[in-house]
């Protein structure tokens, strides 16, 4: 078992990145993009569209099927003042299918701009859906730790929120790309496989992939699986703290569907996640496992990962084992999905339990994100990014791509 360390230094985490290697566009093709390609300590590089000859028959990949929303929508008061409202996630109801399918009213956490202007009172959005005219009211309930408890009503019957956001609202594409949302970022800023909407941010990692080079992969025996973690705004959160593991790591949501982990269990061997959303929801899923393992008789456990359980619970449980005690929970409780909160930040020393290797992007300097692929490449990480950046790759969330295997 590797050892944890008690004082992780942000400055051994951090690089120089030049404005100009930050793609602020994606390319015309999505799979024309550069691969970077580590592999047990060795470097190169091919063209994305190469990836299926670069796998193993019979590897599996496991995407990240979240859908981004249209989050960000632009209110005016009374007075004219305008008041951006930035959905985040939702509180009544606080399932997101359900939120989503609310007809006259949804309460949101939420980002709010010009928040010094919006003491009270409400703020208002007119919008046109097909030949149907619709006011959007918006007012504030109260101010929360990470947002603001926002309540949406509208006199629509037959309108429901969700396609109101998709109508109205605007792509919330990442700060540091340094422009407004385009028209292009709707489709661009979404991968072509996106299915359960509720993601602020997309899981670029899959920006890259194609319907025919997913059909390639297919024909080559690459197994594709699917699970769900929604994206939050805590993603861009930068690492402020000097000593990393005195970050507060944001908390997302998590759907695994039973067939996933049934299929898993049978052949319970590690994957190649595709993007580091995609690795916390599996390494999450295999704490819950063990967590669920380690409840104490008669004593109901709370389906959640908080930042640092993992630390506290065994290290040696199998990852069978913890399939199989998840499926069990599955059974017990009749369910066919299991949703759960997870905040886990996997950090160098960390010994992961679930993947084998990771298609990711490049990362910001400083990142939570940045701290997990050196978790799993140790100080190699360093060569990778600075063979990235002599070779003119693009960096970010419409940069280039890397496929890292480190053993």
């Amino acid at each position: 078992m590797k050892q944890r360390a008690s004082n992780i230094d942000l400055n051994n985490y951090t690089y120089a990145l030049p404005e100009s290697r930050i793609a602020r566009y994606p390319l015309p093709q999505r799979s024309d993009s550069n691969l970077l390609i580590y592999k047990q300590g060795s470097i190169s590089h091919q063209g994305f569209s190469e990836l299926p000859a670069l796998l193993e028959k019979g590897s599996s990949l496991v995407f990240n099927n979240t859908r981004v929303i249209q989050a960000r929508l632009s209110f005016r008061k009374s007075t004219g003042a305008r008041i951006e409202i930035f959905c985040l996630e939702p509180l009544d109801p606080s399932d997101y299918q359900l939120a989503f399918q609310s007809k006259g009213q949804s309460t949101w956490l939420c980002l709010v701009g010009n928040a010094k202007k919006w003491k009270s009172g409400p703020v208002f959005l007119d919008l046109m859906l097909g030949d149907q005219q619709l006011r959007l009211e918006a007012r504030l309930v109260q101010r929360k730790e990470d947002g603001f408890e926002v309540k949406f009503q509208w006199q629509n019957p037959e309108i429901s929120f969700g396609e109101i956001i998709e109508n109205s609202g605007s792509t919330p594409i990442p700060p540091y790309l340094n422009r407004e949302a385009e028209l292009s970022d709707k489709e661009r800023y979404q991968t072509v496989y996106s299915r359960n909407d509720g993601s602020v941010a997309a899981p670029t990692a899959g920006l890259h992939f194609t319907p025919e080079l997913l059909s390639q992969l297919e024909q080559r025996g690459i197994r594709q699986d699917h699970v769900t973690l929604h994206v939050g705004a805590g993603t861009f959160v930068p690492v402020k703290e000097q000593n990393a593991r005195d970050h507060s790591m944001h908390s997302e949501l998590v759907v695994i569907r039973r067939s996933f982990l049934e299929q898993w269990e049978k052949h319970a061997e590690r994957r190649i996640a595709v993007g580091t959303t995609s690795t916390r929801s599996l390494e999450s899923l295999y704490w819950l496992g063990v967590k669920l393992m380690s409840a104490k008789p008669g004593i109901t456990q709370k389906l959640e990962l908080k930042q640092w359980d993992h630390e506290s619970l065994p290290q040696d449980v199998s990852l069978s084992r913890s399939l199989k005690k998840l499926l069990a929970y599955c059974r017990q409780h009749q369910l066919e999905e299991i949703h759960f909160p997870t905040s886990l930040m996997i950090v160098p020393g960390y010994e992961f339990k679930t993947i084998r290797g990771l298609l990711t992007n490049f990362h910001m300097p400083g990142s939570t994100l940045l701290m997990l692929i050196a978790a799993l490449i140790g100080e190699d990480w360093k060569k990778v990014y600075d063979y990235a950046l002599e070779n003119n790759f693009r960096f970010l969330s419409y940069g280039d791509s890397s496929l890292l295997l480190p053993g």
